[in-house]
């Protein structure tokens, strides 16, 4: 990897048909295979919530991944909020 890779990180809010789909897990399997680190989780309010950091492209791919997510999900809106790259993370997990 060159120095010159923009890392980034962003904050996911996904709202739609998002829990009981195995989306966690199918972003889990993506951003795994992308190198992304982080974690996503399911919110009392129905939604998802996922904080990724990594290569500025990679996170892009995964974020346009979101827009669709697994078959069976129906994705009404992702709220992405760009923040400051921080590499916390060592793998990318699911919590609770």
């Amino acid at each position: 990897m060159s120095k010159d890779t923009k890392k980034v990180r962003a904050h996911l809010l996904i709202s739609g048909r998002v829990q009981g789909v195995a989306f966690r897990y199918y972003t889990q399997d993506v951003a795994q295979s992308l190198e992304i680190k982080g974690w996503i989780r399911n919110c009392w309010d129905g939604k998802v919530e996922i904080v990724m950091e990594g290569e500025k492209e990679k996170v892009e791919q995964l974020i346009n991944w979101c827009y669709r997510g697994p078959g069976s999900a129906i994705v009404e809106k992702v709220d992405i909020e760009w923040e400051k790259y921080r590499g916390e993370f060592n793998s990318f997990g699911i919590k609770g």
